[in-house]
């Protein structure tokens, strides 16, 4: 098993946001097609990636349907009245 670095992760995440900004493309596929650039499959891109990009995907995921929608505060209802 292959030992990750963290300047791996990082150029891989700081590429990703470039792409994006300069290619106006979803998180998504610049994980696709950085990951293919550089050799490896989509997978292993998908480990590389930070919290803030993986939230930015899920809710490109959510907004495209590709996801079910989560709710933003969790409410739970109960009768307060009964004891």
């Amino acid at each position: 098993m292959a030992i990750i670095s963290e300047q791996l992760k990082n150029d891989f995440c700081k590429d990703i946001m470039q792409y994006v900004e300069e290619h106006s493309s979803s998180y998504m596929d610049a994980v696709i097609v950085l990951s293919e650039q550089r050799g490896f499959a989509p997978e292993m891109g998908a480990k590389l990636i930070d919290k803030p990009i993986i939230e930015k995907i899920r809710i490109e995921g959510e907004e495209s349907n590709l996801l079910p929608k989560i709710n933003k505060l969790p409410f739970r209802f109960c009768d307060c009245t009964t004891k």
